[in-house]
C-alpha cells in the first residue's frame, strides 16, 4: 500500500487534538470534507490549526448531556486542511483532508472557546495508508446506487466511476449519501475497508427497501 501524501509520519501525529463536532457529517481516511466555517470558536480553531499542524477533529455529536452540551461519539477522524480561503464576512471555506481515525483518550481542560482532546491513533495505523483495489462488485454497486439516488431525489454521472478506484469511490460515496447519523458513524468504525465496503452495500440495500434516509439530518456547518 501507498502512503497518503497529506498524513504526516504515524509516529508523528499530534499528542492533542482540537475537535469539530458536527452531527450527520462523515470523514474517512482519504476522504475530502468541504467546510464553511463561520462560529467565532470554530474560525479559532483554524487560525490555531494553520500555525501548527493544520490538523482537526471530526467527531459526531451523541446525545444532549444534563449541562446542554453533547456528549460524542468516542471514535473521530483527524483531517488537515490542505485547501483554504479567507472570505470577507470572516469566514473560512476549508477543505479537509481525512488522515488517521483516532479514539478519545481524555478530555483536556483548555482556555481555548472549542474542544481539545488527547487522540489515541494506534489502533488505526493502517489509515495512513492508501489501500490497493478492494474487488468491488461495480455492477451491483451500480444498481443499488441507481435505485437510492433516484429515491433520495439525487443525481450522479455514472460514466465518471469508471476510472476511480475502489478505494475512493467508495469513500466519497460513503461520505456524500445522506444516511443517518450514526450509520455514518457505523462506517467510519469499520476496521477495514472490506468491511465498509460491505456495510455501504447493506445499507443502500436496506435503504431502498425502507423508504431511504431523513432528508432534514442534512448538516449545517458552524
Amino acid at each position: 500500500m501507498d502512503n497518503n501524501p497529506y498524513a504526516p509520519k504515524f509516529d508523528t501525529l499530534p499528542d492533542t487534538l482540537a475537535v469539530f463536532p458536527l452531527t450527520g457529517v462523515l470523514l474517512l481516511p482519504h476522504g475530502n470534507l468541504p467546510l464553511n466555517i463561520f462560529e467565532p470558536r470554530y474560525t479559532a480553531m483554524i487560525d490555531d490549526a494553520l500555525s501548527s499542524s493544520k490538523m482537526i477533529g471530526m467527531l459526531q455529536p451523541q446525545k444532549p448531556n444534563g449541562d446542554g452540551t453533547n456528549a460524542t461519539y468516542k471514535i473521530g477522524c483527524a483531517g488537515k486542511i490542505t485547501e483554504y480561503a479567507e472570505t470577507p464576512d470572516g469566514r473560512y471555506i476549508v477543505n479537509l483532508t481525512g488522515i488517521c481515525r483516532f479514539h478519545i483518550k481524555e478530555e483536556l481542560d483548555t482556555p481555548r472557546p472549542y474542544r481539545i482532546v488527547q487522540p489515541d491513533w494506534k489502533e488505526f495505523e493502517h489509515d495512513v495508508k492508501i489501500p490497493k483495489a478492494l474487488g468491488v462488485d461495480r455492477e451491483k454497486l451500480m444498481s443499488l446506487l441507481c435505485g437510492y439516488f433516484k429515491q433520495n431525489g439525487m443525481s450522479c454521472n455514472y460514466d465518471k466511476f469508471e476510472d476511480i478506484p475502489d478505494n475512493k469511490l467508495i469513500t466519497t460515496l460513503a461520505m456524500i449519501c445522506p444516511f443517518e447519523p450514526s450509520e455514518k458513524q457505523a462506517l467510519l468504525e469499520k476496521m477495514c475497508h472490506v468491511q465498509r465496503v460491505e456495510t455501504f452495500m447493506t445499507m443502500l440495500e436496506m435503504a431502498t427497501k425502507t423508504g431511504g434516509s431523513n432528508d432534514d439530518d442534512t448538516p449545517k456547518h458552524h
